[in-house]
């Protein structure tokens, strides 16, 4: 059976990592045990995608026993593993309706919104509202829409949401074990669901061309190793089963041809993202281009 190396010692790393959070460096510093639960957690959301997408066995099976735990508490598993699958039909990308991770909305829905909800809205498509408010926008927004899948009687839903129950607990417990505090924990799991909004903040863009919706950020720093190089985006959505190791060297060895591909949508760095974003939305709620023909 073929083992992807890297990936398969990052996964054991990164548990390595969120162990010695809870269980040594919060008896020697708390706000240095707090860092390493925050990028553990945020860490092993991208390895779940890395799992996903068929890494690091060749089957998904076992992957996924590795990573089904969300240690992010948020998100199911199995909920991540249908939702982004869908997302990867790349002719829906940034449809309100058929994109389960768009950002935007329907004109007609935002016309209909109450003005509180719409300053709220505009204010999370700011970098910084993305981070301090998107967490908790998305996981209002998921669990609602997964909340009507399962009274339809979507049973798939339902029993993804049932094992992540279980898994949670089994966290819970774990964290009580520790010296760490639940509500700190709870702390760290939405900082690390903050630092992932920083990627998905624009990497696709509403473009009246399929290919010109996917984002290039030329990132090599530490976000970038977090997301796993997914930064390289239109790289690894027309190359979904390459894997994180090897996004960086495809892309610049054929930077032309990505570039052209996605009619230059790119960012030198997130610095540039922060600069430009932090403060600034760069896209509209309502979609710009909606309803299509």
């Amino acid at each position: 059976m073929r083992v992807e190396w890297p990936t398969l010692g990052l996964i054991l790393a990164c548990y390595a990592v969120w162990v010695a959070g809870l269980f040594w460096l919060s008896a020697i510093w708390m706000p240095l045990a707090f860092l390493a639960l925050i990028l553990s957690i945020a860490l092993q959301s991208s390895l779940q995608h890395e799992v996903i997408h068929g890494h690091p066995f060749p089957g998904r099976r076992w992957g996924a026993a590795l990573v089904y735990a969300s240690l992010n508490l948020a998100i199911p598993y199995g909920r991540f593993r249908d939702t982004h699958l869908s997302h990867h039909l790349d002719s829906t990308l940034t449809d309100p309706y058929d994109d389960p991770e768009s950002n935007y909305l329907d004109p007609a829905v935002w016309g209909r919104l109450a003005g509180p909800v719409r300053a709220l809205l505009r204010a999370n498509n700011t970098l910084l509202g993305r981070m301090v408010l998107g967490p908790l926008i998305g996981q209002v927004t998921f669990m609602a829409g997964d909340l009507r899948q399962i009274r339809a009687g979507n049973r798939r839903v339902l029993m993804s949401w049932l094992g992540h129950g279980a898994m949670m607990a089994l966290i819970l417990w774990i964290v009580s074990l520790s010296v760490v505090p639940v509500w700190a924990y709870l702390l760290a799991c939405y900082a690390g669901l903050a630092v992932l909004k920083i990627r998905t903040f624009l990497e696709h863009q509403a473009h009246e061309k399929v290919r010109g919706r996917t984002v290039i950020v030329e990132d090599r720093g530490l976000l970038a190793f977090l997301f796993l190089n997914n930064n390289f985006h239109v790289v690894h959505h027309m190359h979904p089963r390459t894997p994180w190791y090897r996004l960086p060297g495809l892309y610049f060895a054929n930077r032309d041809k990505y570039l052209t591909r996605n009619d230059g949508y790119r960012y030198r760095s997130y610095g540039q993202i922060f600069r430009r974003h932090f403060l600034r939305a760069k896209d509209p709620v309502p979609h710009p281009l909606w309803p299509r023909d």
